[in-house]
């Protein structure tokens, strides 16, 4: 694969996801603006997950998206889809330019991320409580084939109010599917309030433990802890759920933990100053 996790020193690849991470919420924060749609809350909480996946962890070739050895990546929160388009312009896989295209007519860039039009995506999401399903499909197919690729999903978590979710960890637990690994993105916060004040989801890695998972909680926002929560764990017998902590909105102070911002377009003020803040 023309891109695998390198041997460079932990603080080296650290700051390389983090700036990484800097940018896909920079341009990910254009294109809502320029498109006048999107979910800049969670396209922020979830930069540094991405940046991390793609830039630290993830075995995939550019140029060839479609590689059978290839990683696996399942963007199950696919209302999340500049950030995602961000990263894949960001690795190399879309052309930068084409993110000026975001939610137009005729583009491929959609509102949500579509497999038929686009390289990187591996399924059509957006509808809550699909991408771990279908995760769960590709990492038994791995399974089967003794295949050494690895299957990721990032999924929201008030996405976790969905029964199709739980149905999916219940069949990776009972068949060990010890290639899988779902990351939350825990910011708390979902379409109209907090995830606990609509349905409940704590103790959040009790319910992944009781199903036959490993969990791992870390913070979100450091990717230090996330590539040692999501490297390889050869003699792993279970599927691993990876709790990420983050912050709705994280790296822009007037969206920061605000539920408004789950979906919504700044103003010309705003954005100005959005952008001046995500610089730093």
């Amino acid at each position: 694969m023309s891109h695998t996790p390198t041997q460079a020193s932990v603080s080296t690849r650290v700051a390389l996801i983090r700036e990484r991470a800097r940018w896909i919420r920079r341009r990910s924060l254009q294109m809502v603006y320029e498109a006048k749609l999107g979910h800049p809350g969670g396209d922020m909480s979830s930069a540094d997950i991405l940046a991390t996946l793609y830039f630290g962890v993830l075995r995939y070739d550019p140029q060839k998206p479609r590689d059978p050895g290839r990683d696996r990546f399942v963007m199950s929160k696919g209302h999340c889809s500049a950030a995602f388009y961000a990263t894949l312009a960001a690795a190399g896989i879309i052309p930068l330019d084409e993110l000026s295209t975001y939610a137009q007519p005729l583009s491929r860039l959609n509102g949500h991320p579509n497999n038929t039009y686009l390289p990187g995506v591996e399924a059509c999401t957006g509808p809550l409580g699909h991408g771990l399903p279908v995760a769960v499909g590709i990492a038994i197919a791995g399974q089967l084939d003794r295949a050494p690729y690895r299957v990721f999903v990032l999924t929201g978590d008030g996405e976790l109010q969905e029964g199709s979710v739980w149905e999916a960890a219940m069949t990776a637990g009972h068949r060990k599917l010890a290639n899988l690994t779902t990351i939350v993105d825990r910011n708390g916060l979902q379409q109209g309030a907090r995830t606990e004040e609509t349905v409940a989801l704590e103790p959040l890695a009790e319910r992944w433990r009781a199903f036959g998972w490993d969990v791992a909680e870390v913070d979100g926002h450091a990717p230090e802890q996330l590539l040692e929560a999501l490297a390889p764990a050869p003699d792993r017998q279970k599927p691993l759920c990876v709790i990420a902590k983050t912050v709705k909105g994280q790296g822009v102070s007037f969206m920061r933990d605000q539920v408004g911002w789950h979906h919504g377009v700044p103003s010309a003020a705003q954005f100005e100053q959005a952008m001046r803040e995500l610089q730093a």
